[in-house]
């Protein structure tokens, strides 16, 4: 498998790379992968909700009701990248694996373009439908030109750096570079951040904060993006990764294996933000008061489970690689290691949660009837932790060996056959606190199904031949 080329250089930062794939330890390479994707991660969290933050000290109901009109809408922005990054990204691990440099460098000039010409669609699509969009998503007369304001910065002129910057973050991680990519996400995230409430109080006059914190998001996008142009550039030497169009296309077939490979993540994403959706117009019947505490409880689970999203990430590429490397041995080890960290954070997570929750919603509202409701729900949907990490972790890992169809059923059945016909049923037999349970049964039982469709792998594939 291995040619003269690719071992004439043992210090060839290119073979440093092959070296955190191949024989650092596994937990220290888990280690190099995964906590930078994790920081990146956390940032992400706190800035996504750094616009409604600042927003929401105009005291402005309209204004914030857009941000959280539009907030559907641009978490697809995150679906496509996803669609397109994820399976090129474990695919490009994968043929690294196989030495197949040539092959892996075509693959990631044709991601690029084709997360360029996805996202160019995505807002071409969001500017020809932004009315019908906008009454979609319940804009009355008060809040409808708030809305439009902040969809066209942020979607239509904010989706191309948006889509692109995400998917070059993935590559990087692909080859190793998971460092490089989490302070890109970070730095755009930290700017974001910063740019908010410049551009809301003190750059534009008084009634344009919503235009401003579209400027500051879109803008920040658009650093990172360049940043992870720029870096890709000068690592172009250390890596297969690539802008030039010049090597060719890949294989039709790697193209639609690429293709195929993101279709699970994009829609786990997509079918979560629909669930997210559903639990809170299910919700809304319950009051106010309730509709408040679960959206807060939602936001706050957020921590570790994007915790666990960095590790898996973070996982993913040494997962393709060993396994077409064909070092089953080794890409156990990093799938047990990674899935004992995850659970590991998921337990602090319960415990932290069971004894602090009251104080958690204080921290997003002061408000007796909120909090007291609010942590009985968080309470509640924590339990789920430990089981929505392992739902996810073994989608990522079956995406990683390309496992695609398995994956796509992973997906499948989690959202569409358990999660949302259960989100139904537990509303009609036990009311809110059926709705907060769902996560928890839902995914408890999803966790027994992946791992059943691991069992059966393992045994057909992964097993010694004798």
């Amino acid at each position: 498998m291995n040619s003269a080329s690719n071992n004439s250089s043992a210090a060839s930062p290119e073979n440093k790379n092959r070296e955190l794939f191949e024989k650092m330890p596994v937990y220290q390479a888990l280690i190099k992968m995964c906590v930078p994707t994790i920081i990146g991660q956390m940032v992400v969290l706190v800035y996504n909700m750094a616009d409604t933050f600042f927003i929401g000290r105009t005291a402005n109901p309209y204004m914030i009701a857009a941000t959280s009109l539009v907030l559907p809408i641009f978490n697809m922005s995150n679906t496509l990248s996803d669609f397109v990054s994820i399976g090129s990204g474990a695919l490009i691990s994968r043929l690294l694996g196989q030495y197949r440099e040539k092959d892996a460098a075509r693959m990631s000039a044709f991601a690029v373009y084709f997360s360029l010409a996805i996202s160019l669609l995505w807002s071409v699509f969001v500017f020809s439908l932004m009315t019908p969009l906008l009454k979609l998503l319940g804009a009355s007369d008060a809040t409808f030109e708030f809305t439009r304001q902040y969809m066209m910065l942020v979607v239509v002129l904010g989706g191309i750096p948006t889509i692109v910057q995400l998917t070059l973050a993935q590559l990087l991680r692909s080859v190793g570079f998971s460092k490089a990519a989490g302070f890109g996400i970070s730095m755009g995230g930290i700017l974001n951040m910063v740019l908010d409430p410049l551009f809301m109080f003190v750059i534009l006059p008084d009634g344009m904060e919503v235009i401003g914190a579209g400027i500051a998001t879109a803008l920040s996008n658009v650093c990172s993006l360049i940043y992870f142009i720029v870096m890709i550039i000068r690592l172009r030497k250390q890596t297969v990764l690539t802008f030039s169009p010049f090597g060719g296309l890949p294989a039709r077939s790697l193209i639609r294996e690429a293709i195929l490979g993101g279709i699970p993540s994009a829609m786990s994403n997509g079918l979560f933000n629909l669930s997210q959706l559903m639990i809170n117009k299910l919700m809304a019947a319950y009051g106010d008061i309730a509709l408040a505490a679960v959206g807060i409880v939602l936001k706050a689970e957020r921590i570790p489970l994007n915790t666990g999203v960095g590790i898996t990430q973070g996982m993913m590429p040494l997962v393709a690689y060993n396994y077409s490397n064909g070092n089953y041995k080794r890409m156990k080890k990093v799938i047990s290691q990674s899935r004992i960290a995850g659970l590991i954070v998921a337990a602090a997570a319960i415990v932290i949660y069971e004894f602090t929750a009251p104080g958690i919603l204080r921290l997003f509202i002061n408000n007796a009837q909120t909090d007291l409701l609010g942590a009985a729900f968080l309470r509640v949907r924590c339990l789920a932790t430990p089981f929505m990490f392992m739902c996810f972790h073994m989608l990522f890992a079956f995406q990683g060996m390309g496992e695609n169809r398995t994956g796509f059923w992973l997906a499948f059945i989690r959202q569409l056959v358990l999660y949302i016909p259960l989100l139904l049923l537990m509303d009609k037999l036990f009311g809110m606190y059926g709705l907060v349970w769902t996560q928890a049964l839902s995914d408890a039982i999803m966790a027994l199904v992946s791992f059943y469709f691991w069992h059966r792998f393992e045994k057909r594939t992964l097993a010694p031949k004798s």
